[in-house]
């Protein structure tokens, strides 16, 4: 199977895990990206069996819409039954790497959310160690040289993603070079720079069950 057809395997395993926790009052959170669009286009099956969405993106939320599913403001919503998204990385631990798709501050507010974490990925997002996809950081537009230079420190080496605004009206750092032993403390530490909205590790709230596509099957992983 080539990837795109692993991605559709793992959404399609993602729909049968999700139906049996469906009631009708249920409302799903629904992430950004190529795995992630899978899903949603196969989850008009389920339209009717639960009340809404909570999209991450703009993009994911006019998706649903095309679909005849209701997209609520999380604003709205006090729990997410679960939270559907894939990941540019996962460990053993299910510490992922995420933002790719440049979305990585609503998806971490909507997995905050989130009763489950359901990441969905093909079997090239497994790594031993975390990094080797550049690690994505929203900052506030001012800050930007100087998040990098503070970035710099921390053994990365940062580079502008020209030409992307977020959703938020931000601007994206990738952080490329890093080798990734304790997530959980780099985390924290980007976090903790003037100007970071946030950063695409997801270790202290990761994923509860990774779906991940291997060719010879849909594999379930929990974290170890």
């Amino acid at each position: 199977m080539n990837q795109d057809q692993l991605k559709q395997a793992v959404a399609r395993a993602a729909i049968d895990y999700i139906a049996p926790k469906l009631e009708t009052d249920s409302i799903l959170g629904i992430g950004t990206g190529s795995t992630a669009n899978f899903f949603i286009d196969m989850l008009g099956e389920l339209k009717d069996d639960f009340a809404g969405a909570v999209a991450s993106s703009d993009a994911s939320a006019s998706k649903l819409k095309a679909l005849g599913i209701t997209v609520l403001d999380l604003n709205e919503v006090s729990e997410l039954v679960a939270y559907v998204d894939g990941a540019d990385e996962s460990n053993a631990q299910l510490a992922l790497i995420k933002g790719g798709g440049a979305a990585l501050t609503r998806e971490k507010i909507v997995r905050a959310v989130a009763r489950e974490f359901v990441c969905i990925a093909d079997e090239s997002k497994w790594v031993k160690v975390l990094g080797e996809f550049p690690l994505p950081v929203e900052v506030i537009p001012m800050a930007r040289s100087y998040v990098a230079r503070e970035l710099v420190k921390l053994g990365g080496d940062p580079v502008y993603r020209e030409g992307v605004v977020t959703d938020n009206g931000n601007v994206i750092l990738d952080v490329h070079n890093l080798s990734i032993i304790d997530p959980k403390d780099l985390e924290l530490k980007i976090n903790q720079i003037t100007g970071v909205v946030a950063n695409g590790l997801f270790a202290h709230q990761g994923a509860d069950v990774l779906l991940l596509g291997r060719r010879a099957g849909v594999e379930t992983i929990y974290p170890k």
